[in-house]
């Protein structure tokens, strides 16, 4: 029988939709093929283009945030080497978020910490009048000039939240997301910006069915 969902496919689409629904549940792509006695390679690949459309489907519907965002940054990777703290982390991979409340998340690597990087993805990614709730860190002075409403938190000071001004949405997507990396015991870092998106979509729709969400994604468009 044709499988609908993925074109040129010697899976069965039996086998195929049980495959997307280990992937919507997040079991990882070793353990799905041992469950389902598929080969390694097949799930790898199939996981592979779902992200790939996951993806796809977050950069279309990715438009710019407007009413109260919280902005952070966070880093990723192998633990600090020693003597290096906090933004002088070694080795580690550099991500800022935005997350409206009520509403969606968005993330993306950046080479630092400073304004130079930080700014430019704040100014295209959040309209202008928007209120922006921040840490202390110096890269975010300036939003104000930038047509924003701006309130900080002093972590340094040991100051978490004061009323509305806080940043625990955005805290909480970056625990969420470290966790599930944690899980995938090491990522390749060209693989990372795939785990990282996937990490965004599933916090995005995580009130959502997400093994109907892909399926009827895959009734649209279905795999190649």
């Amino acid at each position: 029988m044709r499988n609908r969902y993925y074109f040129r496919s010697h899976l069965s689409e039996r086998r195929f939709r049980a495959l997307v629904k280990l992937f919507s549940l997040d079991i990882p792509a070793l353990t799905a093929a041992q469950m389902l006695g598929v080969r390694r390679q097949t799930t790898q690949r199939i996981y592979s283009r779902l992200r790939a459309r996951l993806i796809l489907e977050a950069c279309r519907d990715s438009q710019p945030f407007t009413g109260e965002v919280e902005i952070d940054e966070s880093y990723f990777g192998p633990e600090r080497v020693r003597g290096k703290k906090g933004r002088a982390a070694a080795k580690k991979i550099v991500v800022i978020g935005l997350l409206k409340r009520g509403g969606r998340v968005y993330t993306t690597e950046v080479e630092d910490c400073s304004k130079r990087s930080l700014q430019p993805i704040i100014r295209r990614q959040v309209l202008a009048e928007s209120t922006v709730y921040t840490d202390g860190w110096a890269s975010y002075d300036g939003l104000i000039a930038g047509g924003y409403r701006h309130y900080r938190i002093h972590h340094q000071r040991d100051e978490f939240a004061r009323g509305r001004r806080h940043i625990n949405g955005i805290e909480s997507f970056w625990s969420f997301a470290k966790t599930r990396l944690h899980k995938l015991r090491g990522i390749r870092k060209h693989r990372f910006w795939f785990h990282l998106k996937e990490s965004e979509w599933r916090w995005n729709h995580r009130r959502e069915n997400l093994y109907r969400l892909l399926l009827s994604s895959l009734r649209k468009l279905p795999l190649k």
